[in-house]
């Protein structure tokens, strides 16, 4: 199914573009799908807010490769506003890349790009990066490292059925945050980061540290898929998880790996979809379910 551009505003064209050139995956009863994202793995420095995570989403990362889940990575899995080059990442989350190979060797992985890693989306910048660091352009780690087709949106064909899951990291109803996206790393990068790590100023180009700014792209999403048959959509970039009832607007969000002490994301089994997170309690990583199980054919 293709969705026409008709007059609409410019966010609205975005994401019906984004669901016009998805890629097309099938799922059925049989399927497991972990998707998580807004990771913003960075260098382990003042500004990595994913380093006080690492422990937990790697112990839940290991879970589902181990009980042979596909994993869904929905964008800004790495922080490049805040860091320029790719290098210092993967030395400090060396052992997280290494367990992403692994899902990959089994055809078990998918990674969109969202604001932050949006220069994924150009093999030819992804190259560069990488010959940065790998010494030996042909080696075999840096083959397997980003062989990973990057893209921008998934659409996931429910087996059986007319219905479809769009998979996309969010940032398309963010217009500064999606055609502006590079003026705004440049203010994170040169402006937003020192002030932050002076004064702790927040950083207003972020949906996740701007209220009425997540609560406007929140609204641009469930506005367009009240417009396009109630299509199904799982996003992240708010950071703000979101799981709604049946009766409500089929807008899905796996929240973030970047919040204190735990990560949200969503799965689904059984064709069954749940909100999860992991945690730290009493010493022990452990999975919680926030909501759901609920049937997603019911949506």
């Amino acid at each position: 199914m293709t969705i026409l551009v008709k007059q609409m505003s410019t966010t609205n064209k975005i994401l019906t573009n984004a669901f016009n050139k998805a890629e097309n995956l099938c799922i059925n009863k049989d399927s497991k799908l972990i998707f998580f994202s807004d990771m913003h793995k960075g260098d382990n420095s003042y500004a990595d807010d994913f380093a006080h995570n690492m422990k937990i989403y790697e112990e839940a990362l290991l879970h589902y490769y181990q009980t042979d889940y596909t994993y869904f990575e929905l964008g800004d899995g790495v922080e490049l506003w805040e860091n320029s080059s790719f290098a210092p990442i993967y030395k400090t989350y060396k052992s997280i890349f290494d367990l992403q190979l692994k899902f990959h060797k089994k055809n078990r992985l998918h990674i969109l790009w969202g604001n932050h890693d949006m220069v994924f989306k150009d093999k030819n910048v992804v190259e560069k990066m990488l010959n940065k660091f790998f010494i030996d352009k042909q080696s075999k780690d840096k083959k397997l490292l980003f062989d990973v087709d990057f893209k921008e949106s998934i659409l996931l064909k429910i087996e059986g059925t007319n219905k479809s899951i769009l998979l996309i990291h969010g940032h398309q109803a963010d217009f500064m945050n999606y055609v502006f996206w590079k003026f705004n790393r440049f203010l994170v990068r040169f402006l937003w980061m020192p002030l932050q790590k002076i004064f702790a100023i927040k950083d207003p180009t972020s949906p996740a540290k701007n209220f009425k700014n997540s609560i406007r792209v929140e609204r641009n999403l469930k506005k367009w898929i009240s417009q396009n048959n109630n299509q199904l959509l799982i996003a992240g970039h708010t950071h703000r998880p979101h799981f709604p009832n049946p009766n409500e607007i089929p807008y899905f969000n796996d929240g973030s790996c970047v919040h204190p002490k735990s990560i949200i994301g969503i799965e689904i089994k059984n064709l069954e979809i749940s909100l999860v997170k992991w945690h730290l309690k009493k010493n022990t990583i452990i999975k919680e379910i926030l909501e759901g199980p609920n049937d997603i054919l019911l949506y």
